[in-house]
């Protein structure tokens, strides 16, 4: 039998207890002798007993469990039916979120200790931090340096680590991802990044909140980053390292300012770090303390004096030395996704690509790393095998800027800027495995010298030849759903059903639907989405609803999730996005997207599916295969036509009602129990309209006609609900999706055409009905083609243009051309003369009639002037 950590305890007091004679008034002088030991294993039995019979109704290391006669789950708090110590176990925390590098103070805001107690939290089961008891009782634990992104578990123990009966979440973000009161600031971070080339030098100044580390005097740490190991293998190994100590002892102001000198010894040899911030009484280089952390940057400004005498002489061997690895290193580029081919796909294809937040229309396109780009993406998902990256960059008209045309255009990355599950590895670090391989590279070939040919041949942009655009399927407003494959229809029915399902990834997306009611008004012959639940594979499940009283929600895995701190979230298997305007994006492994967003007092919904999951769909969005023939699917398999009536296709959506076992959703209030878990899915006693009637005398219906114009849906949502903004979000979410598919159709590309050597082409568009036209240098003349179309085969037109030098002969013919050309000029002049002699003066006249007697008007047989008469 296990004991438990107090158990072990009594034991252990146990252990040295002597056998001792008790004599008895009434035995007759017989002696008894008990056995201490005996009665203490007794006594401890005893407990042990009791603790195990009790042990069902704590959720002392139970969190998040449902037990026999109480829940442990979140759950609980809405259902009333928490075990009594739930608040005290199941912890929550303020703030909930930090750097994955560490070093946040976050306080336990529902449960209170002794100002004895000795605080440890342990992460992860593994790394243990120290934590503190306030004045008020508040307990308190420093995140630790992470080398991953999520919501990570951890628990607190008060009695100096024996055990640990708390537990909770704790969510690791991406440095850059943390608000500014939480990492200092390097004030000119170019400057910083620059330091030491040509015009750039002086004082170098950080700042940061004082308030965020309550101590008078800090220091300031050197850190820098490296990855150990044989690349792709179990002893590739990631490691933040202290380096030396720039500042110690300075006055807590939030602002430092310094000339930097050259490194000594090896530190010189750290090329990429950060700078940490700790109070001033721990050790150098400790870890998992108090800590505000810079942004990670090109250390160029503690290099050594060779760098700050010949930058580029410094850097060009670092940049060959780059490239010569990478010869050694798997090729990634065959296993990532290919760009979108506009910047209108790009942006549509929401399940798998996001803003690249270093270059973003919506914020100003500053793109630093991509001159003559308005916008990058970058691929979601990293790639399968090697955790590879991709980047999409677009100019102004829209057309994907390409490396071999630009510096400025799109690269790839051997490591993915956001990391990749299952992290802790190289190079699936989040954000420093891709400044490792992908950034300061940059710096030595492009940056601080002038090689930016090796960085370009290793990190070449991809075309979109391959790429596939996603299908998108919509539902919104009384619900009207219009499928992958184009089919329009509404199914108003009452209750849960599958929206889309996939045997290939197991993705499931399930609706939740609810009448119609408005303030003010009782509840109309309509219904509407009041949530979504969604889950593939074994990811964590998302929910996005209304709430009781119409606020949005978002939870996860049943749990109300807070966006105060965080709008982008890497969770299990997905990653999860929230816009200020609580527009939610779930983007799952798979390429997978679902948008939901909050409209009219319903949930508008769009589901984006990849083309590998064509003929891997069914439930209400339909067959995904190009052909709306079979887009009403019954749940048995059989089909009927896309002509049914309204009340067939009632009968359709209602088989695809799900059932309690296969739900997603959280039902977590009276209410949602009564009406939808011990209730039916489908409430086949409520009838909605399936029709509605448009009367001239209704006084309704002239607005109608001004709100909605034509469109079929706003109309139908007007007549059903009596609510003229209903009509408006219906006709705004029709608009969207209509536009959404317009940019997610395929584009044709030809892929990129080289110019010829010593020549030059017009354009780099490379879509279907591009041409582009060619020239050559001057000495030079062109072969081929001298200009290509891109045709709808997704081949160019004509012939590779050559550039060819021009030979001796070949420029005497030309010079005798020019010559030839220019005579013809004169000549030409002269006809127009003779033609207008009757005109002329004697004196012209003569000198004509003098050209003329001397066979200036002819050439060979060919009569050049005739005279008109």
């Amino acid at each position: 039998m296990s004991l438990l950590p107090w158990q072990a305890h009594w034991a252990k007091s146990f252990e040295s207890t002597e056998t001792t004679t008790i004599s008895h008034p009434e035995s007759s002088g017989q002696n008894m002798k008990f056995i201490g030991l005996d009665v203490s294993f007794f006594i401890l039995s005893t407990l042990s007993a009791l603790w195990n019979a009790g042990a069902q109704d704590s959720c002392a290391q139970q969190c998040g469990k449902l037990l026999d006669t109480c829940s442990c789950q979140v759950t609980c708090q809405s259902l009333e039916n928490c075990c009594p110590d739930y608040r005290e176990f199941c912890l929550q925390i303020s703030p909930y979120s930090g750097s994955l590098m560490g070093g946040k103070d976050f306080l336990i805001t529902n449960t209170t200790f002794y100002t004895s107690s000795v605080i440890k939290c342990r992460f992860k089961q593994q790394i243990i931090t120290s934590g503190y008891v306030d004045k008020d009782g508040r307990g308190h634990c420093i995140s630790p340096l992470l080398y991953e992104t999520g919501f990570i578990p951890f628990e607190v123990s008060t009695d100096d680590g024996s055990t640990f009966p708390y537990s909770g979440t704790w969510l690791s973000v991406h440095h850059n991802k943390v608000s500014d009161g939480e990492k200092c600031t390097l004030v000119n971070e170019t400057k910083w990044q620059y330091y030491g080339t040509p015009n750039t030098g002086g004082n170098l100044t950080l700042t940061w909140t004082q308030q965020t580390l309550p101590t008078t005097h800090v220091n300031i740490e050197v850190w820098g980053y490296q990855e150990t190991g044989d690349s792709y293998s179990e002893n590739w190994m990631a490691e933040w390292k202290y380096l030396y100590t720039l500042a110690r002892g300075i006055p807590n102001t939030g602002e430092y300012s310094f000339i930097p000198v050259p490194a000594e010894g090896n530190y010189s040899t750290w090329d990429f770090g950060m700078l940490r911030i700790i109070p001033s009484n721990y050790l150098d280089g400790q870890s998992n303390i108090p800590s505000i952390w810079s942004p990670e940057h090109a250390l160029a400004w503690h290099l050594e004096k060779d760098f700050r005498n010949d930058p580029k002489a410094w850097a060009t061997p670092k940049c060959i030395e780059w490239d010569r690895k990478e010869e050694l290193l798997p090729n990634f580029l065959k296993e990532i996704t290919d760009c979108p081919c506009t910047l209108a796909q790009a942006r549509a294809d929401t399940g798998r690509f996001h803003t690249d937040y270093g270059c973003d229309i919506e914020k100003g396109s500053v793109c630093t790393y991509h001159p003559g780009a308005v916008h990058c993406v970058r691929a979601i998902q990293a790639s399968p095998q090697y955790g590879a990256g991709q980047q999409c960059c677009y100019d102004s008209t829209g057309t994907q800027i390409l490396t071999y045309d630009s510096t400025g255009g799109s690269t790839p990355d051997r490591g993915h800027d956001w990391g990749s599950p299952p992290f802790l590895k190289p190079p699936r670090i989040p954000g420093f495995s891709h400044w490792l391989y992908d950034v300061i590279s940059f710096y030595y070939c492009c940056l601080w010298s002038d090689n930016c040919d090796f960085y370009m041949k290793r990190r070449p942009s991809s075309d979109c030849r391959t790429y596939r655009p996603s299908r998108a399927a919509s539902a919104f407003g009384d619900p009207h759903f219009l499928t992958f494959d184009g089919l329009n229809f509404t199914f108003n029915g009452l209750g849960e059903y599958t929206l889309v399902e996939s045997d290939l990834t197991l993705l499931r997306v399930q609706g939740r639907t609810q009448q119609a009611r408005f303030p003010n008004e009782t509840g109309a012959q309509a219904t509407g989405l009041s949530a979504v639940a969604m889950q593939e594979n074994s990811s964590d499940v998302i929910e996005v609803r209304y709430s009781e009283d119409l606020s949005l929600e978002v939870l996860l895995n049943q749990r109300v999730l807070n966006f105060s701190e965080q709008t982008w979230m890497d969770l299990k298997g997905l990653f999860l996005y929230s816009t200020p305007d609580r527009n939610i994006t779930v983007m799952f492994s798979s390429g997978s997207g679902v948008e939901i967003r909050g409209s009219g007092g319903f949930l508008s919904l769009t589901v984006l599916l990849p083309e590998k999951l064509i003929n891997h769909t069914w439930g209400l969005f339909g067959v995904m295969n190009g052909n709306p023939e079979d887009d009403y699917t019954f749940k048995n398999k059989t089909t009927m036509s896309i002509h049914a009536s309204p009340q067939q296709v009632f009968e359709f959506g209602a088989s695809w009602a799900i059932e309690n076992g296969t739900s997603l959703f959280t039902y977590d209030t009276e209410f949602l129990l009564n009406s939808f878990f011990y209730g039916e899915k489908h409430n086949a006693s409520f009838l909605p309209v399936f029709s509605p009637h448009e009367d001239p005398a209704d006084p309704l219906v002239e607005q109608m006609v001004s709100r909605c114009g034509s469109d079929p849906f706003c109309r139908f949502d007007v007549l059903t609900t009596r609510n003229l903004q209903v009509g408006s979000s219906t006709r705004l979410s029709h608009e969207s999706h209509k536009l959404l598919v317009e940019h997610l159709e395929p584009v044709i590309s030809c892929g990129w055409l080289e110019h010829p050597t010593n020549g030059k082409k017009n354009d780099t568009n490379y879509l279907l009905g591009s041409t582009i036209n060619f020239t050559c240098n001057q000495g030079y003349e062109l072969t081929g083609s001298q200009e290509r179309t891109c045709q709808i085969s997704g081949a160019w037109s004509g012939d590779t243009p050559q550039c060819s030098p021009v030979t001796a002969s070949k420029q005497i013919i030309i010079i005798g051309s020019v010559f030839g050309i220019v005579g013809l000029a004169v000549l030409g002049r002269l006809c127009y003369l003779l033609s207008t002699r009757n005109r002329m003066p004697d004196k012209m006249e003569l000198k004509l009639t003098e050209w003329k007697q001397n066979g200036v008007t002819a050439l060979g047989k060919k009569t050049l002037c005739v005279k008109k008469n």
